[in-house]
Parts: structure tokens; C-alpha cells; sequence
């Protein structure tokens, strides 16, 4: 069995893998960060997060970790508020035992640091032809219209009641959304559908936007018509949040015909509108549940029961043995 810090290096690792940064990439960031702390002055290094130093996602921690507890059976869901965590620590006193409670969006230092992991598109929209110059100064802005919004919110509330509960707790945020963002782009491109139309039902083929659908939060068509050809496309699916509204010129400009996200607010899509693009939005419950289940998998092979809530839409890719 995994230790509470062990089944969230499972997440990181499998999210280097396929960082649109790539590993060379990571491990470039990692230096920078590593050459500014170490240029810190000595009154601001205490107030540095020194585990930024070992992977680049800040909206992603452990919360709570007894460092003793061998993890067989995790809570899962897409988000875990004060009432999931009352339900992880009652099914451990009615004798189904939760080991570890994982979120998929975050709370603690880890909303708090939310903005700080949005420079991972400045990489992804250079990729798309954007020069990265046009793409720094644009989500400089974003970055930090993010930050401020976060900034307010009462980050460590969930957080203090499950030390109270005395519940392992952690969340992976970015590393779930990089898995799906690989994911979609691979498979997308597989089945190379023609027509926007087509995308929507090629999305409807993978089982969490199947029923994402039959629960009415499946994959819907924000811009452009079902018969509008895909063109070259581009998934935004992680990254932390929505870039700033002015990337869709841009990603127009350098030949993005169509992009298919988890969500989209009304001036995003407005100003994709202006620059003639398709946008599917594929869902974001789904789209979570997809990146999540993906991590959840590499737990299950290792013998860890998931039991899902919180909006997780669990569909298992572990092949079982027939007895």
C-alpha cells in the first residue's frame, strides 16, 4: 500500500509526463524558481513555499497527512467541501475506513497559488504559433487579475476542519488537468473528425461526457455551427483557469480554427466569436472527472479502493482479471 505522500508524487509524476512544457521544460522552471529563492533576501525566504522547489504546480498540496496511515481506501470527488469531509471521517467510524480524501479543485495555499500555474499557457499558446512575447504580456494581466480575486477568500476554512476530523487530505489540481488536456489532444487527433459536428460525437464516444450528457452537462457547441470544419484545433484544458479573453485574436491570427475547453465565460467567448472560431465546450465536471479517473486509475492498480463523490463521474480504465 501508498503513503498519503507517495500517492500524491504518483499525481506529479504522471503530470511532468505530459506537461505541454515537456520534461526539460519543467526542469527549467524548477532552476528558475530554485536561482530566485536563492537570491532571496533572508527576511522574505520565510515566507517562501519551499515546495515549489520540487514540482511546479502550486495549486496542488497535501493538507493533512498523519504520515503513518497506509492508504487502501481513498474519497475521491471533483470538489471536497466541509460536508464530504464529515462523510469521510463517518464511513470511517462505521467501519468503511477512508485512509485519504482527494479533491480535484483546491483549497488552502493551494487556491491561494491557483494564478501561479496560468504561465504554463504562455508555453501552450507559443506552441500554437503565438509569439511568446505577445503571450507573456497578455496573461501578465490575466495572472494577475487572477491573483487578485483569490486573494479575499477565506483559503484555509476546509482545510482547519479536516485537521479537526483528523482526515488525510489532499487535492491535485493542475496534474489531473494536464492528463486530460494530453488526453483529448491524443485522442482528438486520432480520430480526426472533419466537421464540428463530428468532435462533438467523437467527445460523446469517451464515457464521462456519455454520461455527463444524460445528466445534462454534457458537450455543448458555445460558437460556430455543426457543420463548420475543425480545422487545426486546440484544447484548453489546463493551466489552472481561463487565459485572458484578447489569446482567441491571437490564437485566430496563427491558424486555431477550433477550441474545445472545459468552460468559457461570455467575453471569452464573445471575443472568440469576433475571430470567427468554433469553440466546443466539452464540460467541466466531465472534463475533471476524465483528468481525475486517469490519476484515480494508477491507485486502483495499485490495490487502493476509490469511492467516488463530490460530482466525480468514476469510470474505471483497469482492466480486471477474470477469475
Amino acid at each position: 500500500m501508498l503513503t498519503v505522500k507517495q500517492a500524491f508524487d504518483i499525481a506529479i509524476s504522471l503530470a511532468v509526463k505530459v506537461d505541454p512544457r515537456g520534461a526539460k521544460g519543467v526542469k527549467e522552471y524548477l532552476r528558475r524558481v530554485k536561482k530566485d529563492y536563492e537570491n532571496m533576501k533572508p527576511g522574505d525566504k520565510k515566507y517562501f513555499d519551499k515546495e515549489k522547489l520540487e514540482h511546479p504546480y502550486a495549486d496542488s498540496r497535501i493538507y493533512v497527512d498523519d504520515k503513518k496511515t497506509e492508504v487502501k481506501r481513498v474519497l475521491a470527488g471533483i470538489d471536497l467541501k466541509e460536508e464530504e469531509l464529515i462523510l469521510a471521517s463517518q464511513l470511517s467510524e462505521r467501519g468503511k475506513k477512508i485512509d485519504l480524501a482527494i479533491s480535484h479543485h483546491p483549497v488552502g495555499g493551494a487556491l491561494a497559488g491557483l494564478h501561479e500555474v496560468m504561465d504554463l499557457l504562455i508555453d501552450m499558446f507559443e506552441d500554437q504559433g503565438v509569439p511568446v512575447h505577445v503571450a507573456e504580456k497578455l496573461m501578465e494581466e490575466r495572472i494577475a487579475e487572477v491573483g487578485r480575486s483569490l486573494h479575499p477568500i477565506n483559503h484555509y476554512k476546509i482545510v482547519d476542519i479536516a485537521k479537526l476530523l483528523k482526515v488525510n487530505f489532499m487535492n491535485t489540481h493542475t496534474p489531473n488537468d494536464n492528463l486530460v488536456n494530453d488526453y483529448l489532444t491524443k485522442y482528438i487527433t486520432k480520430r480526426k473528425p472533419r466537421t464540428v459536428g463530428d468532435l462533438v460525437d467523437v467527445l460523446l464516444e469517451i464515457p464521462e461526457y456519455s454520461e455527463a450528457k444524460k445528466l445534462g452537462a454534457g458537450p455543448v457547441l458555445f460558437a460556430g455551427s455543426p457543420n463548420h470544419r475543425v480545422g487545426r484545433f486546440f484544447v484548453e484544458m489546463t493551466g489552472g483557469t481561463n487565459p485572458t479573453d484578447k489569446i482567441y485574436k491571437e490564437l485566430s491570427q496563427y491558424g486555431v480554427s477550433t477550441i474545445i475547453g472545459m468552460h468559457m465565460r461570455d467575453p471569452h467567448r464573445d471575443e472568440a466569436k469576433k475571430s470567427h472560431m468554433n469553440i466546443v465546450i466539452a464540460g467541466h465536471i466531465a472534463s475533471d472527472s476524465l483528468g481525475m479517473n486517469l490519476y484515480l486509475d494508477e491507485l486502483e492498480k495499485k490495490g487502493i479502493e476509490i469511492v467516488p463523490c463530490g460530482g466525480l463521474i468514476r469510470v474505471s480504465r483497469v482492466k480486471k482479471d477474470k477469475k
